[in-house]
Parts: structure tokens; C-alpha cells; sequence
């Protein structure tokens, strides 16, 4: 009889390149003081709207999408430190009648004296920007029956005025939401370890010690495999590609439906990240092949369409295979030992941000000591000390030394 055994994904932290790359994914993450704010303001939104008299008794469900939905929440592109996460509020009958641009702005009206910074009707939902950086998306929706659970209608409306381009958009988050859970199992080992870390890095490290052998349970957000690190660190690289694109940029949930193909558990995470992006290389470049814009849509609703308004051109979309060449390339040479530490940081601060990177080289310093930060050392495959970065100009005098393979990174996980 054959037994299935769960897996148990590999430790990123085991491997020198893996681990300076969680350290990156660390950097960047929802931080625990945060995720517990998230939680209690979208409950706090909920009973707030259903206090007012235009949503009393009207919200079905209210519910997180996107990145929220699959624990896969990165700072917001440009910043380091802000956050940007999605509500779905399922309305009832009485908004059955209404115009989109109507109910947008009877949400807009029912959050307009609620205690943050700013309330912003956007073309699809309303925004609430908080003090602390974070804002929060409230996005209306309308059942639509006879259909796969909360397949629902959002509303698109510019504004101020209604237009002709004022519509009702099918869409299926919940459902996408179940089906990357499906794709993308507990890697139990893989998300202890993060979850400890994750913690850690909050100064939260008796509660690390007391929370990981509970990790499903006590925490929602967190990280449980490495697809959805994967995703995180391909969500970062995009950000950071695209920091000063004024124009559109690939939306997120088309990397999470690819994150959702590519999983494959016990995989590390740097051999994760290159199927991923080769993964989304290879679509854009058959579509570009025949003329074609890139089609992406929900798997269990193909009505909705993740690619409705990006690309926009089929240049637009090679230029983004062009950048996730060049994200795989450096991968490849980092995985192949071909770069000097120096160089691989740069590199590294190249995909990823300068301040994120250094703060993760910074943490593994505080870890394993020695200017590490500064690459002043070279480290083998396993990461043993190979010899200083000053001796490289020794090389051609001292064959022996020319002959020693430079290699990517630092120490043994401690």
C-alpha cells in the first residue's frame, strides 16, 4: 500500500543563497504588529458600515482577496514599509438596483467620517488610509446566483460623473482564493522555521518559541510554502522594476495564479523562484509568438479576467519577460557559485531594493558575525570561509588562489 506522506518543504535558512533571499522575504513581509491591526480594522470597517443606514442588514459577507486571501502581503510598490490590503463587501438587494458609480459612492458616504487619515473612492473601491502606513481597499460586490460560491459583480466606475464606461465586473476571489490554497499545501518544516523567524525579527521571540509548533492555527497570514515566499520575492522584484512606471504594472493576482501553477513542494526557494518567473516567460513569450496579448484568467471563473487591463501592447508585455530574463539569469549565476559576494549583493539590491537587502545582509551579519555586509570574506558551497575578499588581487599572482571558485554567500544557518 502506497502512503502519502504531507510535505514538509525544505528550510530556506539551511542554504546559503535561500536563506539570504527568506531574509529578503522577511524584509518585506506584513510585520506581526500590523497583521494583528489588519485583522481587527477590516472586522472594525464591517461594523462600522453596518451601523450606518444605507449598509444596515446589507452585507452579506465580508471577506479578504488578493494578497490578503493567500498570505502573500509585501510592502506596497515604492515604499518599504507600507501595506496595502483587499476587502470584499458582498451587498445585498437594495444595492441591486443601484449604478456603479452609485454604490461606490454610497460606500464613499458611509466611510467618510470613519477615524483615518484619508477615505479615496478609487475606480473600484474605496481606500482607507491609516496613520501607520497601512491602507485598506473596501471593495462592493454583488452576488450572482446559481453560480460557484460568491462569484459576485465589483463595480467600475471612474466618476465624478456616471459614463458609458460604467460597468458591473464578474469576479471570483474567494473561489481563486480556494483554488491557490488547493494548488499551494502546508510545507510544515518550511513554515515553522519562517514563522519563527518572522516573529523573531519582531523581537517577539518568546512568543516564536510558544507559537511554532502551531503555526496553521495561530497565525493567519503567515507563510506556509515556498510557492507564496516564491510569489512574495517575484511581487518585491516587480515593485522594484517599477517603481517610476507611471503607467500600469503586472497585476499581482496574475503572479499568484502563476505561483499557483508553478508550486511544486520541497523545492528551495531560489530553484522556486527561477520555475516561477520561467514560468510566466514562456506564456508571454507563446502569446507574443502569434500577435497576442497575454490572457490570464480565474480558474474557476473564466468570466474573470486577471489580464483585463494589463498588457496593455504585446511591447508592454515583453518587457516584463525581458525583466524576469534578467531575474533568472542572476539567479542561475548565484546558484552556479559565478559571483563574487560583491557582486552578487549589488545584484541582489538591483532586484530587490537597497534598503531591504541591506537590511537583510545586515541581519544575517548580526547572526554570523564578521562584515559580512561589506562582503569582506568569500564562502565555499557550504559555506565555509574560502578566503578574504582582499586576497582576489592576489590571484594572478598565486595560482592556487585564482583556482579557489567564488561563491554567493555567507555562513551556516545558526
Amino acid at each position: 500500500m502506497n502512503i502519502q506522506l504531507a510535505p514538509t518543504g525544505l528550510n530556506p535558512f539551511d542554504d546559503p543563497l535561500d536563506r539570504i533571499l527568506a531574509e529578503i522575504a522577511l524584509s518585506v513581509q506584513l510585520p506581526p504588529s500590523l497583521h494583528d491591526k489588519a485583522k481587527s480594522r477590516y472586522e472594525a470597517v464591517r461594523r462600522h458600515l453596518e451601523a450606518t443606514t444605507a449598509f444596515f442588514d446589507q452585507i452579506e459577507h465580508f471577506y479578504p482577496q488578493g494578497s490578503m486571501a493567500i498570505d502573500a502581503t509585501i510592502s506596497t510598490r515604492g515604499t518599504d514599509d507600507e501595506y496595502d490590503l483587499d476587502i470584499v463587501s458582498q451587498l445585498g438587494g437594495c444595492f441591486r438596483g443601484m449604478a456603479p458609480l452609485e454604490i461606490l459612492t454610497a460606500l464613499e458616504a458611509a466611510l467618510t467620517d470613519y477615524p483615518v487619515q484619508r477615505v479615496l473612492r478609487q475606480t473600484r473601491c474605496v481606500t482607507l488610509f491609516y496613520a501607520d502606513k497601512m491602507h485598506l481597499d473596501v471593495t462592493p460586490s454583488l452576488r450572482v446566483y446559481a453560480t460557484l460560491d460568491r462569484e459576485s459583480l465589483i463595480t467600475h466606475a471612474k466618476g465624478p460623473r456616471r459614463s458609458d464606461d460604467d460597468r458591473l465586473v464578474d469576479m471570483n476571489a474567494y473561489g481563486f482564493a480556494q483554488w491557490y490554497a488547493s494548488r499551494t499545501p502546508l510545507e510544515l518544516r518550511m513554515a515553522k522555521e519562517f514563522h519563527r523567524r518572522w516573529l523573531d525579527h519582531a523581537g517577539l521571540a518568546a512568543r516564536a518559541d510558544a507559537d511554532v509548533d502551531d503555526v496553521p492555527d495561530q497565525c493567519d497570514f503567515i507563510v506556509k510554502n515556498t510557492a507564496t515566499l516564491a510569489l512574495q520575492l517575484l511581487k518585491r522584484f516587480r515593485n522594484i522594476r517599477y517603481a517610476s512606471y507611471s503607467g500600469r504594472i503586472p497585476p499581482s493576482v496574475v503572479l499568484s495564479y502563476y505561483a499557483g501553477l508553478a508550486a511544486q513542494p520541497n523545492m528551495s526557494l531560489s530553484a522556486m523562484l527561477v520555475r516561477l518567473a520561467s514560468w510566466i516567460i514562456r506564456d508571454i513569450e507563446q502569446a507574443s509568438l502569434y500577435g497576442r496579448l497575454l490572457h490570464v484568467a480565474n480558474p474557476v471563473c473564466a468570466t474573470d479576467v486577471f489580464t483585463d487591463r494589463w498588457p496593455e501592447s504585446i511591447t508592454q508585455q515583453d518587457e516584463f519577460a525581458e525583466h524576469l530574463h534578467e531575474l533568472v539569469r542572476s539567479l542561475e549565476a548565484m546558484r552556479k557559485g559565478e559571483m563574487f559576494p560583491n557582486t552578487m549583493m549589488d545584484t541582489l539590491r538591483g532586484n530587490f531594493g537597497d534598503r531591504v537587502v541591506t537590511r537583510a545582509a545586515d541581519q544575517i551579519a548580526t547572526e554570523v558575525g564578521g562584515g559580512i555586509q561589506q562582503s569582506r570574506q568569500l564562502y565555499t558551497r557550504r559555506g565555509g570561509v574560502l578566503l578574504p575578499i582582499a586576497a582576489v588581487a592576489a590571484s594572478t599572482v598565486n595560482p592556487a588562489v585564482s583556482a579557489a571558485r567564488p561563491h554567493t554567500f555567507f555562513g551556516h544557518k545558526i
